[in-house]
C-alpha cells in the first residue's frame, strides 16, 4: 500500500494533495496542520470532490502517529508573507526552525522510517536540520532544491529558443536562493550545447539566469504565495520515488565535500538518493558552487 503524509495544508499542501488524489499516486493520504479548523475543511472538500475522480485514495486528517508507516512524509508549511515583504527565502528560517524540533521528535517517536521530501524553505539549510533531528540516513531525507528552479529556467530558454521545455537539458544548481547559478557549459538544446547554439544565432543567454531567480517573486507579488508549480514539482518528485523510477533530477542532497546539502544532480528511487550524479564543471561554475556552498553554511552557522 502507497502511503503520504503532507506536514501543513496551506496553499502548497493543499495544491499537491490535489495533485496526487487527481492522479491516484497513493493509496492513502494523511494531511496535517496546525489549524484543526482548517485542516478538517480541507478534508471534507477533498473527500466531496471523489465521486468525480477516477481512483479512490483514503484521506484522512491525522496526525504525526498515523505516519509511522508512511512512505513518503512531505514538509510544505511555512510563512510565505515573510517571504514575499523581503524577496528573500532566508526570511523565514527562524520562523520554521521554531516548528521543526517539535515535528521531528513526534515522527521518530511514530519510528517513521521512509523517505522525507522537503519544500520548507530556506530548502538547504532546512533539510539538513530535519536530517539531524529525524536521525534517518542522509539518503533519505532531501529538498526539493532547484528542481523547480530548473524548470523555471527551461521555460525562459523554450521561450527564447521558440521550443518545448522539455527539449532542454541541464541544470539550475547551487542553493535554492540568490547564489543559485545555471551550469551552462552542460545545458543542451537541439543535441548540441546551448552556448554554440547561442552564439551562432547572437542570442544572449546570461540573462535568463536572472528572471529564472526573479520568477518565483513575480509570483508571490501577483498573488501572494505561490502553490502550482512547486507542488507540480514535489508530486513528480514523489511519483519518481513511489515508482523506483532511478530517474536523474537535482535536488537538495547532502553532499559530502561541503558537509551541507545542496542542489546537485542525483539518481532517486525508493529509497530517496539511490547514487550521485557527477556533474561536470568548468572553472567559472566551480567557483560559483564554492561560494554557493559557503552562502549556505553560513546561514546554517547562525541558527546552530
Amino acid at each position: 500500500m502507497r502511503k503520504i503524509g503532507i506536514i501543513g495544508m496551506g496553499h502548497v499542501g493543499s495544491t499537491l494533495a490535489h495533485i496526487i488524489t487527481d492522479r491516484g499516486l497513493v493509496d492513502e493520504l494523511v494531511l496535517l496542520d496546525i489549524n484543526k479548523l482548517h485542516l478538517q475543511a480541507e478534508l471534507l472538500d477533498f473527500l466531496d470532490a471523489q465521486s468525480f475522480l477516477p481512483s479512490h485514495t483514503k484521506i484522512i486528517a491525522g496526525d504525526y502517529a498515523d505516519l509511522g508507516d508512511a512512505d513518503i512524509v512531505v514538509s510544505t508549511f511555512g510563512n510565505v508573507h515573510l517571504t514575499a515583504q523581503s524577496s528573500d527565502r532566508f526570511a523565514e528560517l527562524a520562523f520554521n526552525l521554531k516548528q521543526i524540533k517539535s515535528m521531528a521528535a513526534q515522527l521518530r517517536a511514530a519510528h517513521f522510517h521512509g523517505v522525507f521530501l522537503t519544500i520548507t524553505n530556506p530548502v538547504d539549510v532546512i533539510t539538513g536540520v530535519y536530517q539531524r533531528e529525524l536521525g534517518l540516513p542522509k539518503e533519505q531525507v532531501f529538498g526539493s532544491g532547484t528542481y523547480l528552479d530548473t524548470s523555471r529556467l527551461k521555460r525562459e530558454i523554450g521561450q527564447r529558443f521558440d521550443l518545448d521545455p522539455r527539449s532542454v537539458t541541464g541544470f539550475v544548481v547551487g542553493e535554492h536562493g540568490d547564489s543559485q547559478f545555471p551550469a551552462w557549459s552542460s545545458i543542451r538544446i537541439l543535441d548540441r550545447p546551448i552556448l554554440e547554439i547561442a552564439q551562432e544565432r547572437g542570442i544572449e543567454v546570461k540573462d535568463l539566469a536572472l528572471a529564472t531567480k526573479k520568477d518565483a517573486f513575480q509570483v508571490v507579488q501577483g498573488k501572494g504565495y505561490t502553490n502550482i508549480a512547486v507542488a507540480s514539482a514535489a508530486a513528480s518528485l514523489i511519483e519518481s520515488v513511489l515508482t523506483d523510477s532511478h530517474r536523474e533530477v537535482v535536488v537538495s542532497r547532502y553532499n559530502q565535500k561541503f558537509g551541507i546539502y545542496i542542489s546537485l544532480p542525483a539518481i532517486i528511487g525508493r529509497k530517496g538518493i539511490v547514487s550521485e550524479v557527477y556533474l561536470p564543471l568548468n572553472p567559472e561554475e566551480t567557483a560559483k558552487l564554492k561560494q554557493s556552498a559557503q552562502s549556505i553554511i553560513e546561514e546554517t552557522k547562525l541558527f546552530q
